[in-house]
């Protein structure tokens, strides 16, 4: 009788409920979502800025679709008889024939296109500056090492992306920016040249490039990311979501707002993204292609900037001495070959750090808590000194600019850039982790001696002293919630030896970092119970 009268209500209920009810009964849909209902969100600012790279690509994707029904991927020769009246006569390609189109002809093109343009430069910088959030506060640990080297992945095919898209006009800046990258495609030994050969379609600037170009920037690279861009909302999705320190947080709960509260606020902050990405479209022009016309192989744009996220790479080119080595009849580029693979060895660091630390610290373990970047002050200066470097070589890309406006030579630029790639990176470190074992000094302090009050009270031999008011048990709980590791030895118990008994170079390099990360002069020790007990009970 009882699933008689439970078949009777379900047939009674809305015809929408009964669909739902079938098809939960065979495909089992709905158990994953009311569990999804029921997650929890943290609420941090800093958390925002992963949607931004989510909000900006959706926006590149709708805007490229539109665009992809007026350009024209092609080096064909055509009569320029457009609307723009100082270039009308010219023999252009058809690929900047139809990008004019766009800009002075189709309604709301050159909107869509400086809408495209802005928020690729907004995705890549979102997605370097959520990389860093990640990294500053410890996000990668285990079990985030895949979705690091997503997010990773992710930032290369968005500077490759946008690479690919700003060369498909065919102008003059464009193709200033395909010479470099010829001339650095050739200075790879062996394999260069077939390698330059293959991507313009014959010697440069050849003339299947713009469509070769068009197919990766329209098809490889979105399909690729849309790809990586899943599995990681899908790993994010399995994962506990991380959390800053606090009160009742822990590795096992997440605190946050509701799933349906979370929707709402990140729906309108999708608009918010995309209206700020328009305005900014609508009064700010960018790659203003009429300006420096069609592009000419014996022709080179002054004053030619690439997009700030390749400047890292046109930086090291710029500065680097034009040293070559002649022998058995070939010629290394060292000019163009060491540029290369620093700017891909520094990012190659970046991409490899979370498993050297995860060696490093031998820790294992689940980690859900985030670190505040004061307590891993090694870290912390590391990755400043990181982005140290890419700063100035962004400088060295721009090193003519510099001289003209601050009336210097560009030979002093050059040189002071030089010597910044090398001293830069070791002055930001050290400034960096003293700043950050200040600031654990500072956290010490309050906690055992409370906070300053500024009011100085004067005792009755004549001292005047300053008031402290004790923390509460929230601030306390943050301020000595992190862990502190200690540096693992040579030859851990239960570890293997080498034959001579004595430790192999992988455990002496391993411990040597180790001391290098967690050793003396690296943190600052957390007050203990018994240390906090007998201040405050003399205050």
């Amino acid at each position: 009788m009882g699933n008689e009268s439970q078949s009777a209500k379900a047939r009674k209920g809305p015809r929408g409920e009964k669909v739902a009810n079938w098809v939960d009964g065979r495909l089992g849909l709905r158990s994953p979502e009311k569990t999804m209902i029921r997650r929890a969100f943290p609420n941090h600012w800093s958390f925002m800025l992963g949607e931004i790279c989510l909000y900006s690509f959706l926006i590149l994707i709708i805007t490229g679709v539109y665009l992809t029904f007026y350009f024209r991927p092609s080096s064909e020769q055509v009569q320029y008889q457009g609307s723009y009246v100082p270039l009308q006569g010219q023999m252009v390609s058809e690929a900047f024939n139809s990008t004019m189109h766009i800009s002075f002809d189709v309604r709301g093109g050159l909107l869509i296109r400086q809408a495209h343009h802005w928020a690729a430069l907004i995705f890549v910088g979102a997605m370097l500056v959520h990389m860093m959030r990640v990294f500053f506060t410890g996000a990668y640990r285990k079990p985030r090492e895949l979705n690091w080297l997503l997010g990773f992945l992710l930032l290369i095919l968005g500077m490759f992306g946008g690479l690919t898209g700003y060369d498909l006009p065919d102008d003059l800046l464009s193709g200033t920016g395909l010479a470099v990258v010829n001339g650095t495609l050739l200075s790879v030994p062996i394999v260069g040249t077939y390698l330059s050969m293959f991507l313009f379609g014959g010697e440069f600037p050849g003339n299947d490039l713009i469509a070769r170009f068009n197919a990766i920037h329209v098809l490889l690279i979105p399909a690729v990311m849309v790809a990586l861009i899943v599995f990681h909302l899908v790993l994010s999705r399995r994962h506990r979501h991380t959390q800053y320190p606090g009160p009742g947080r822990t590795n096992r709960n997440v605190v946050g707002i509701p799933r349906q509260v979370y929707v709402v606020k990140s729906a309108g902050y999708f608009f918010l993204v995309a209206g700020t990405i328009f305005f900014i479209a609508s009064i700010a022009q960018i790659n203003p292609i009429w300006n420096y016309g069609p592009y000419r192989a014996d022709q080179v744009s002054a004053g030619s900037q690439p997009d700030w996220y390749m400047g890292v790479a046109d930086g090291l080119l710029r500065v680097m001495p034009g040293w070559e080595i002649s022998a058995w009849g070939h010629t290394l580029a060292l000019d163009n070959l060491i540029p290369l693979l620093v700017g891909v060895g520094l990012f190659l660091a970046l991409g490899a750090y979370p498993f050297v630390e995860s060696w490093v610290t031998g820790d294992d373990r689940d980690q859900n808590l985030l670190d505040r970047p004061r307590n891993r002050p090694v870290r912390t200066g590391l990755g400043v000194a990181w982005l140290s470097v890419y700063l100035v070589a962004l400088l060295g890309a721009a090193n003519d600019l510099i001289a003209i406006q601050l009336h210097v030579s560009v030979n002093a630029v050059t040189w002071a850039v030089r010597i910044g790639l090398f001293v830069v990176p070791v002055v930001v470190y050290v400034v960096a982790k003293r700043w950050a074992l200040g600031l654990q000094r500072r956290d010490r302090d309050k906690v055992l001696h409370g906070r300053e009050t500024g009011i100085i009270k004067r005792l009755p031999h004549g001292e005047f002293v300053e008031v402290h008011e004790p923390l509460s048990q929230e601030r306390l709980h943050i301020l000595t919630a992190h862990e502190q590791y200690t540096p693992l030895t040579a030859v851990p118990q239960g570890s293997e030896q080498s034959l001579e008994g004595r430790p192999t170079r992988a455990q002496r390099l391993r411990a040597r970092l180790g001391r290098g990360f967690y050793g003396e002069g690296t943190q600052i020790p957390k007050p203990t119970e018994q240390e906090y007990k007998e201040i405050s009970s003399r205050h």
